[in-house]
């Protein structure tokens, strides 16, 4: 077989294995009893979760902001990425951009799970308020996953050309990948045409990134609660952005090599570089987390001393610490290890840094919802606390599910590593054989 040959096996989309039929199927369960648990939301209303007036946003906006910052790696890292050049990052790119559409998907549905009448969601185009911070996040995020579904589809153009040739002897296959070829032939007047392309989509992905995880702290800080009044929440997200999406990244690009058969194209020189990255982000989420809490104690308000020791010694300690030790401190540390950046290693960590990035938007927003403005008066005792619902766990599972189950179906179908590029950056074409190497 020649070289140009046994890339294009190795890379092309493969059915699913018997864990992949199992793997799919318990996504679907899982979805399936989400959606349920949706509609039962639906005909009862929001009494079915514990979302109360002193908790208005409980774990779907917990959940919502999570998907909002693991999407974040996809838009900055595949971008910046893209824009340097450098060959190393070729393997990296289309799965950052995979979780990146899969999780910006997610956040914009998990916005019209949290409303208590989703029939209402017109309303939000038909009648907007520039003055409302929902506005602009809901215009953002329209405009961000256009733009990732775009940074996702049209550097595979080239691929599903190959892909149209490669499956001639299946046409129904072959006629699927030329409709998205789009008559691809590969003249120097489309590459340079389809390189520019790309190149404004990298650039405009960036500003559009910060942006969005911007409006998204602004929504909390614009509220002028204890816990979200400060002016470094945008920088404080997108610190933690760059914690979420490049653990992400890393566990899905394990997942990837081990099970795609990719250790020749996913080397541990990869993990090793996203090793350092993720300490990197660690680091400076960790400043922006001192920061975060070092000023309020500073200025010693009775609020914000209430705050505080509710998240450092109260009900929220045991996740506060599990967030901060096991999350942030504990993953820096490890990574300075070279041995702690190979890959199975890297896995687990970067699988603990994912949990707790979910907790840790768990922390932000529950925390300061229980602490009001006004006292709290003639109200139950229970609306003093709070903690999901069977609803709001299955609800929110199904959210999670569905993120995986979309990358699933993207790597059944669109080529994990980029095929053209591999084969341009290695010199190999189609009259290659092994005779000649």
């Amino acid at each position: 077989m020649s070289t140009y040959n046994k890339v294009l096996n190795d890379l092309a989309p493969k059915k699913f294995s018997k864990i992949g039929v199992v793997w799919v199927a318990v996504l679907s369960v899982v979805t399936l009893l989400g959606i349920i648990a949706y509609i039962d939301q639906i005909i009862n209303g929001m009494k079915v979760t514990n979302l109360r007036d002193y908790a208005l946003w409980g774990v779907y906006i917990s959940n919502f902001v999570f998907f909002v910052a693991t999407s974040f790696v996809g838009a900055i890292t595949a971008s910046i990425l893209r824009l340097t050049r450098r060959k190393w990052r070729t393997p990296l790119v289309r799965i950052a951009e995979m979780v990146s559409v899969a999780c910006i998907a997610m956040a914009g549905l998990t916005i019209i799970l949290d409303m208590g009448r989703p029939d209402r969601l017109h309303y939000l185009f038909m009648y907007p308020r520039l003055q409302s911070p929902i506005t602009w996040d809901v215009l953002i995020i329209t405009i961000y996953l256009t733009f990732s579904i775009l940074l996702l589809y049209i550097p595979n153009i080239p691929d599903f050309a190959l892909l149209k040739k490669y499956y001639q002897h299946k046409p129904k296959w072959s006629k699927f990948y030329a409709f998205l070829a789009i008559n691809w032939r590969g003249t120097e007047k489309q590459k340079k045409v389809h390189e520019k392309t790309i190149q404004v989509l990298a650039v405009t992905m960036i500003p559009l990134a910060l942006i969005l995880q911007t409006i998204d702290a602004w929504l909390f800080s614009t509220t002028f609660r204890i816990g979200w009044d400060s002016p470094n929440l945008g920088a404080y997200f997108i610190a933690g952005a760059f914690v979420a999406g490049t653990a992400a990244l890393i566990a899905t690009a394990f997942v990837v090599r081990k099970f795609y058969n990719m250790h020749e194209y996913i080397t541990e020189k990869h993990f090793d570089k996203l090793g350092r990255l993720l300490v990197l982000a660690c680091l400076v989420y960790l400043y922006f987390n001192i920061s975060e809490y070092l000023i309020p104690a500073y200025k010693s308000t009775q609020g914000e001393i209430d705050h505080i020791n509710e998240m450092f010694f109260g009900h929220f300690a045991w996740m506060f610490w599990f967030v901060v030790g096991g999350g942030l401190i504990l993953p820096a540390i490890l990574l300075l290890y070279r041995r702690m950046r190979k890959p199975f290693p890297l896995f687990i960590i970067a699988i603990l840094v994912v949990v707790t990035s979910w907790w840790k938007r768990y922390v932000i927003v529950t925390p300061t919802m229980l602490s009001p403005l006004l006292p709290k008066q003639g109200v139950s005792e229970d609306w003093s606390s709070y903690f999901p619902s069977l609803h709001e766990w299955l609800i929110t599972g199904a959210t999670l599910a569905m993120a995986l189950l979309i990358i699933t179906i993207l790597m059944r179908f669109v080529p994990v590593i980029p095929i053209q590029r591999t084969l341009d950056e290695n010199g190999i074409t189609n009259d290659e054989n092994d005779d000649k190497n």
